[in-house]
C-alpha cells in the first residue's frame, strides 16, 4: 500500500520536473508546476480578503494531490493518472488563454504610458505660461477690480446724498408753497397739491436732522414734519366746513370741489365718511319722499295699490345704483380703485335702515301676519275627508263648492272661499312679494357686479359680496318676504289643487259605442288636470322671477309634496273608490260609465306626465346638444341665477321634480292599465276566441274541406278566412272603443298587456294539437289563420310582433318539410346556419315537429 502511494507521490513530482511541452500548435505548454506557482504564492498571507480566500478554494479544488484518493491497485492508479492528464489539459488551456490575454494588457499599458508622458508635457508647459505670462495680468485685473467697485460705491454715496438734498430741497418748497397758498392766496388747490408732493418725500428724510436743520426759516420756525401736519389739520377742517356748506347748498361743483381734496392732505378716509354721509342724505330723502307721497293721497290709498312698496323699493335701490354708478368713476379717480366699495358700504346702511321701515311699512299694511296665521290654520276639508272611507264620511260624502250643503249656492259673496281665505288676495300678495324678491336681486347682483375683483375674468361666476350678505336688509327680506312667500305659496298651490277636484269636470259625450260620435276633443281628461298643471306652471314661474335660489329649493320641494301625496293621491281614491271597472254581477261585465270614469282618470296620469315634462323644459330651454351631452340645456337660467353654482342647483331641482312626479304617476298609470286589462280586455278576450275557432278544424285535407264547403254552398277562400275575419271583428270590437279614448301611450300600455296574453293562449291553442292531431294541410291552414290573427293585433304597432314570437315559429317548424328540416339541423349542427335566432328550445322544436301527421 506504501509502496503503490509513493509510486503516485513520485509521478506527481517527476511530472513537476517535466519540461514544456509542444501542444501540437507550435506553442510551448506551461508546466503544471508552473500553474501552481502562478495561483498560489508561497509567501501569501493566511489572514487574506474574502477575495484571496476564494483563490484559495479555487486553488484546492484544482489541487490534484487534494481531490484525488488513494490509489490501492493498477487500475485504481491508471484512473487516477487519467484524471490528472485530463486536468493537466484543462490547466493547460486555461494557462494559454492568459498568456494571450497578457499580451494585450502588455500593449494598452504600453499605450497609457506613452499618453502619461505627452500629458505631463502638457501639464509642465500649461503652469509655465500661468507662471510666466497671466500672473501679472491677473494682478492687475484683481487691481482694476478693486478700484471700480471703489469708484462705484463713491458713486452711489454721491447719488445718495444728491437724492437726499434733492428731497430735501423739494420739501422745502413745499412747506414753503403750503404756508403761502393757505396766506393771502388762500389757494387750497395749491396747498393741498403742495402737502400731495411732500408726502412723496420719505418719512425718515422729513424727520431727518438734515430737513430740521435746512428747511425751518425765520417765517416757518418749526420742524416741517410739525408745520405739514399742522397744515392737514387746519385744511382738513377748512374742507369739511366747506363741503357740508355746499352740500346744504346743493352746489355739486363744490361738493366735487373740495371732495376731491381730501385725497391730496392725506385725508382720503375722512373724504369718504363724509361723502358717504351726504349720499346717504339723498337716499333717506327719496324713501321719505317714496312713503309721503303714498300717504298724501285720499284715505293712503296710494299705499294700498299692489305694487306701491316694490315701487318704493325700486326707487330707492335705482337712486343707490346711480350713486354708485354716477359717482364711481369719480371715487375711483381720486381715490384710488377699489375705494368706492367704502362708500358703497356706507349706502348700504342706509339702504338697511330705509329699507327695513318701508319692509315694515308692507307688513303692516298688507297684515301679513294675520294672512299667515289664517293660510297656516286651514284645514283643507276637501283633501282631508277625500282620505276618508266613503262608508265614513257621514251623510252627503264630500262636499262641492257651491254645493247646497254648505248653504253657499251662487249668492254667497264667499263661495269660492269655503274657510274664509281669499285666494285673490293671496295671489295679488304673492305677486308683490315675487316684485320685491326681483328688485332685492336685481339691486344685489348689481352690487355684486360693482365689488367684483377687477382683476377676475369677465366670465367668472358672480358671488354675492360682504356687503350685501352681512346687512340688516338681507335678514329682514328672509324674514319678512322670503319665508312668507313660501308659506303662502304652498298654501296657494295646495289650496288650488283642492279647488281644482271640487270643481273638477269629466269631458262629456263619451262612449264605447263606435256609432256614437264623440264632441269632445282628445286628450280626454278632467278639468283638474289642466288647471293644476296651469297653477304649478305659475308658481314656478313666479318663484323663479324672484331668482332667490333658496326660496326656489323650498318651493319646488312643496310643489312635488302636494303633487305626490294630494293630486296623485286624489287620482288613486277615485280609482279605487269611485270608479273601479267592477262587474255588478259576477261573471258580468263592468258598467261603461265606470270604465270611461277609469279611462279618463288614467289619462289624467299620463297627460300630467306630459304636461309637467314641457313645463319643465319651457323653464330650462331646449337640451343643448353643442356639447353633446343630452343632460344640458339652452337655458336663461343664468340670467336670473349668475351666482356661482345657483342655476345649476335649480335645473337640479326641477328636473328632479319631474323625475320624483313621473315615477309616481307612472306606477299609478301602470297599475290602471293592468285593472282596465283585468277587469275588461281579459274578460271579453277569451268569448272573442272561442267564437273565433268556433268551426275550425285542421285535422281535415284538402279535399275533406272542400267537400264541405260544397255541402254547406260555400265559398273555400271565404272559408279558408273565416278564422282571421272573425277574430278581427271581435278585436276590433273590443279594442278600437277603448283606443279611442286613450292616450296614444296609455292604449299602447294596454295593447302591449293584452297581446302578452293573447300570444300564451296562442301558445296553448297551438300546443293543444301535439302528438300528430292536425294533417298537413291543416297545419298550413293553422299557420295563415294565426299570421292573420297577428297581423290584426299588431296593426299600427308592429313592435308587438315580438310577442308571438314563440307561436310563429312553433307553426314554421310544424310546417317545414322534411328535407328542409334536416337541412336546417345539419347547419346548426354544423355551426354555419343561417342566423335564425330561435325561442324555442331543441325539445320544443322537436315537439313541434311531431304536431303534424306524417
Amino acid at each position: 500500500m506504501s509502496a503503490l502511494s509513493n509510486g503516485v507521490a513520485t509521478t506527481s513530482s517527476s511530472s513537476n520536473k517535466m519540461p514544456a511541452t509542444n501542444n501540437g500548435s507550435g506553442a510551448a505548454l506551461p508546466n503544471p508546476a508552473a500553474a501552481t506557482f502562478l495561483t498560489k504564492s508561497p509567501n501569501a498571507n493566511t489572514s487574506a480578503s474574502p477575495s484571496s480566500t476564494t483563490r484559495k478554494a479555487h486553488q484546492k479544488k484544482d489541487d490534484p494531490a487534494a481531490t484525488l484518493p488513494d490509489a490501492s491497485s493498477p487500475a485504481e492508479v491508471r484512473s487516477v493518472l487519467a484524471r490528472l492528464h485530463t486536468r493537466e489539459s484543462a490547466l493547460t488551456s486555461r494557462l494559454t488563454a492568459l498568456f494571450a490575454a497578457q499580451q494585450d494588457i502588455s500593449r494598452s499599458l504600453a499605450r497609457l504610458d506613452n499618453l502619461r508622458a505627452g500629458l505631463g508635457a502638457q501639464v509642465i508647459a500649461t503652469r509655465g505660461i500661468s507662471n510666466n505670462m497671466l500672473a501679472g495680468a491677473s494682478e492687475t485685473a484683481a487691481h482694476l477690480s478693486s478700484r471700480v467697485r471703489t469708484l462705484d460705491l463713491e458713486k452711489q454715496r454721491v447719488e445718495d446724498t444728491l437724492r437726499v438734498v434733492e428731497q430735501v430741497v423739494e420739501l422745502k418748497a413745499c412747506v414753503a408753497g403750503v404756508v403761502g397758498s393757505m396766506g393771502a392766496p388762500q389757494d387750497w388747490e395749491a396747498a393741498a397739491g403742495y402737502i400731495a408732493r411732500a408726502a412723496k418725500v420719505p418719512d425718515e428724510i422729513v424727520r431727518g436732522g438734515f430737513a430740521a436743520a435746512v428747511v425751518p426759516t425765520v417765517e416757518v420756525p418749526d420742524p416741517p414734519w410739525v408745520t405739514l401736519e399742522t397744515s392737514r389739520e387746519s385744511l382738513c377742517g377748512l374742507f369739511l366746513r366747506e363741503f357740508e356748506k355746499a352740500a346744504a347748498e346743493s352746489d355739486w361743483a363744490r361738493v366735487t370741489r373740495f371732495f376731491k381734496l381730501f385725497p391730496l392732505i392725506g385725508r382720503g378716509d375722512v373724504g369718504l365718511e363724509v361723502y358717504g354721509h351726504y349720499v346717504c342724505q339723498g337716499v333717506a330723502e327719496t324713501a321719505r319722499a317714496v312713503l309721503k307721497e303714498g300717504a298724501s293721497t285720499v284715505g293712503g290709498q296710494g299705499r294700498k295699490d299692489g305694487f306701491f312698496y316694490a315701487n318704493a323699493l325700486t326707487r330707492l335701490f335705482k337712486h343707490i345704483a346711480d350713486i354708485v354708478d354716477g359717482h364711481g368713476g369719480l371715487v375711483e379717480r381720486y381715490y384710488g380703485a377699489g375705494k368706492m366699495i367704502k362708500v358703497i358700504e356706507r349706502l348700504q346702511v342706509e339702504a338697511d335702515v330705509q329699507g327695513g321701515i318701508i319692509l315694515d311699512s308692507w307688513t303692516d299694511e298688507r297684515a301679513v301676519d294675520r294672512r299667515l296665521t289664517d293660510v297656516r290654520s286651514y284645514p283643507f276639508s276637501f283633501l282631508v275627508q277625500s282620505f276618508i272611507p266613503r262608508d265614513n264620511r257621514g251623510f252627503g260624502g264630500t262636499p262641492r263648492v257651491s254645493s247646497p250643503a254648505q248653504g253657499g249656492g251662487t249668492n254667497d259673496p264667499r263661495s269660492s272661499e269655503d274657510e274664509g281665505v281669499n285666494m285673490k288676495e293671496v295671489d295679488a300678495l304673492l305677486s308683490e312679494i315675487a316684485a320685491i324678491l326681483g328688485q332685492w336681486f336685481f339691486y344685489s347682483r348689481f352690487l355684486a357686479g360693482k365689488c367684483k375683483d377687477p382683476e377676475s375674468p369677465d366670465d367668472a361666476p358672480l358671488s354675492l359680496p360682504d356687503v350685501v350678505t352681512n346687512s340688516n336688509l338681507n335678514r329682514k327680506v328672509s324674514a319678512k318676504l322670503a319665508e312668507p312667500y313660501e308659506a303662502l305659496t304652498t298654501f296657494f298651490f295646495r289650496r288650488s289643487v283642492e279647488k281644482a277636484f271640487q270643481l273638477d269636470e269629466s269631458p262629456t259625450g263619451l262612449s264605447l259605442n263606435m256609432s256614437r260620435a264623440i264632441d269632445s276633443n282628445s286628450p280626454f281628461i278632467s278639468s283638474a288636470v289642466d288647471d293644476v298643471m296651469y297653477i304649478v306652471n305659475t308658481v314656478i314661474l313666479k318663484t323663479i322671477s324672484t331668482s332667490q335660489r333658496g326660496l326656489i329649493d323650498s318651493v319646488i320641494a312643496n310643489i312635488s309634496r302636494v303633487l305626490g301625496s294630494d293630486f296623485i293621491g286624489m287620482i288613486q281614491r277615485k280609482m279605487r273608490d269611485e270608479s273601479y271597472p267592477k262587474p255588478l254581477v259576477s261573471g258580468g261585465f263592468p258598467p261603461e260609465d265606470k270604465i270611461i270614469a277609469f279611462i279618463v282618470l288614467i289619462n289624467n296620469l299620463d297627460m300630467s306626465n306630459e304636461y309637467l315634462a314641457r313645463i319643465v323644459l319651457g323653464v330650462l330651454g331646449p337640451p343643448d346638444r353643442s356639447n353633446g351631452n343630452p343632460g344640458t340645456h339652452q337655458s336663461s337660467l343664468q340670467d336670473s341665477f349668475p351666482f356661482k353654482n345657483d342655476a345649476k342647483d335649480v335645473m337640479t331641482r326641477l328636473n328632479s321634480l319631474n323625475t320624483s312626479f313621473s315615477y309616481k304617476a307612472t306606477e299609478l298609470l301602470n297599475d290602471g292599465i293592468d285593472v282596465l286589462f283585468k277587469q275588461v280586455a281579459k274578460p271579453r278576450l277569451r268569448p272573442v276566441l272561442t267564437e273565433t275557432f268556433r268551426d275550425a278544424d285542421y285535422t281535415l285535407s284538402e279535399e275533406e274541406l272542400a267537400e264541405i264547403a260544397a255541402e254547406n254552398d260555400e265559398d273555400e277562400d271565404d272559408l279558408l278566412e273565416q278564422v282571421p275575419r272573425r277574430f278581427e271583428h271581435g278585436w276590433d270590437a273590443l279594442m278600437k272603443p277603448i283606443a279611442r279614448l286613450m292616450t296614444p301611450k296609455t292604449f299602447s300600455g294596454l295593447l302591449d298587456r293584452t297581446a302578452r296574453h293573447l300570444a300564451k293562449m296562442l301558445e296553448k291553442r297551438v300546443e293543444s294539437y301535439s302528438g300528430g292531431r292536425i294533417s298537413p294541410y291543416g297545419a298550413v291552414r293553422m299557420e295563415r289563420d294565426f299570421n292573420g290573427i297577428i297581423g290584426a293585433v299588431t296593426k299600427g304597432n308592429y313592435a308587438v310582433r315580438e310577442l308571438f314570437g314563440k307561436t310563429t315559429q312553433i307553426l314554421m317548424v310544424a310546417n317545414m318539410e322534411d328535407d328542409e328540416w334536416e337541412e336546417l339541423v345539419a347547419a346548426e349542427e354544423a355551426g354555419d346556419g343561417d342566423g335564425m335566432l330561435w325561442v324555442l328550445s331543441e325539445e320544443e322544436r322537436r315537439k313541434a315537429r311531431t304536431m303534424v301527421k306524417r
